[in-house]
């Protein structure tokens, strides 16, 4: 049996989702939201992150192997774009917070 990586990618794109939402929330607290595109780009991230969690879910619930590996594979490539992307966001808020 290969090894699944849905139940690992469902907790960890859950608990990004609620760092990403901190994130606008902060932002938009401290009247930041409107000076830079960093909320907009950390909604996209989230947006992302939901997509993957759904995805991981799938993948778990569903009985059909084939189902199965594709809603991973899916799940995984929405949560690596998803890390980049929260790569990025730190980078834009240090550089942000820098100046």
């Amino acid at each position: 049996m290969e090894k699944s990586t849905s139940e690992h990618i469902l907790g960890t794109s859950a608990n990004l989702l609620g760092f990403c939402l901190f994130v606008i929330t902060s932002l938009h607290v401290s009247n930041s939201a409107e000076s830079t595109l960093i909320d907009e780009f950390t909604s996209v991230i989230a947006l992302m992150l939901a997509i993957s969690t759904l995805f991981s879910y799938v993948s778990i619930r569903t009985l059909h192997p084939k189902r199965e590996q594709q809603m991973e594979k899916f799940a995984d490539y929405f949560f690596i774009a998803s890390l980049l992307g929260i790569a990025a966001i730190i980078l834009m808020l240090v550089f942000h917070f820098i100046k």
